[in-house]
């Protein structure tokens, strides 16, 4: 199981005292689950020294490029060199905001591949397509577009997010998550067989304190992805202590 903080647009050098907290209290409590965040590109190097192994970390986007005339971009042997492991393709915000395709995803997940860092690849549906009936089609397609051939376990986890759950406070009910994690268990095992024998899939949708031991304990829910909730070494370490051991 993983459980990984994404910190978004936030963080400045101040937040080093929120990574180490965040140590010191996963040496207390010997979690059941691998812990990661991913702060802003600007504080990876400054986190890896202050976290010197404890949790993973990651970058929250990269290009498809490992390196040239792309001004502010950050290709993913940056992230890597900079200390990270795992790096976020295809979040919704950058779906929404930025535009980003299916197949612009998939080439991201490839290039994180490239730089040896693990691709935590989003899918979700939104609102109104949830309200139409169209969420399990929309989530299969971006299944179908987003996730390169060659996906395992190994080099991939899929975060589901149901776009507006996320950041609204609100969440699925417990069945709608299991079904929806059923469903795309189902799909990545049509599509990649084997490959897709224990890829994790990630819940992220307003996760809190409150609702993450219900969450976490859904069938097919292999962690989650925290946006706010990371953001405070507390209430982060309530999530985690929340995974029961098998």
């Amino acid at each position: 199981m993983l459980i990984a903080g994404n910190w978004k647009m936030n963080g400045l050098s101040a937040s080093a005292g929120e990574l180490t907290a965040l140590k010191e209290g996963l040496a207390q409590t010997l979690p059941a689950c691998e812990v990661l965040i991913c702060p802003p590109a600007t504080l990876i190097a400054q986190a890896a020294w202050h976290v010197k192994g404890a949790f993973a970390l990651g970058g929250q986007d990269c290009h498809t490029k490992d390196k040239g005339a792309f001004t502010g971009d950050i290709s993913a042997e940056m992230l890597k060199d900079a200390g990270a492991s795992y790096v976020i393709v295809g979040h919704s915000e950058r779906r929404q905001y930025r535009g980003e395709s299916d197949a612009l995803v998939a080439a991201k997940a490839q290039a994180a591949w490239r730089a040896g860092l693990k691709a935590i690849i989003c899918i979700g549906e939104s609102l109104a397509e949830r309200d139409a009936g169209t969420a399990t089609h929309i989530c299969s397609s971006q299944l179908d577009g987003s996730v390169p051939e060659g996906a395992t376990a190994a080099n991939t986890v899929i975060a589901y997010e149901p776009v507006w759950a996320i950041g609204t406070g609100r969440t699925p009910t417990s069945p709608d998550i299991a079904a929806m994690h059923a469903h795309i268990r189902a799909c990545l095992t049509a599509r990649l067989g084997e490959g897709a024998k224990g890829m994790l899939i990630l819940y992220g949708g307003s996760v809190n304190p409150g609702n993450s031991a219900e969450i976490l304990s859904l069938p097919e829910v292999g962690g989650a992805l925290v946006g706010g909730a990371s953001l405070k070494a507390t209430d982060f370490l309530k999530i985690i202590v929340s995974v029961k051991r098998p």
